[in-house]
């Protein structure tokens, strides 16, 4: 089933400035070999600022960068939500 959406990601403490996350999942009712971590996410695209900076397809093409924090933010709740 595809699931799509926003993320709003404050990058500061007092929340004035933000990043919007769109995102994009394929998942299933139950985990597989080819799904994240073996888990229920087939397909996952996650932009920001128009740019694509998270892409899986059944295996890595563009993994999270683990410096960016807005980008580990948006995976790691799509991963809670999804996976």
């Amino acid at each position: 089933m595809w699931h799509e959406g926003t993320i709003g990601i404050p990058l500061t403490s007092k929340g004035k400035e933000t990043k919007i996350a769109h995102y994009w999942v394929k998942a299933y009712d139950e985990g597989s070999e080819f799904g994240i971590n073996g888990g229920r996410i087939s397909k996952l695209r996650i932009t920001i600022d128009g740019q694509t900076v998270v892409c899986y397809d059944r295996g890595w093409d563009i993994e999270p960068d683990e410096n960016d924090q807005a980008v580990m933010v948006a995976y790691s709740i799509c991963l809670q939500e999804y996976n």
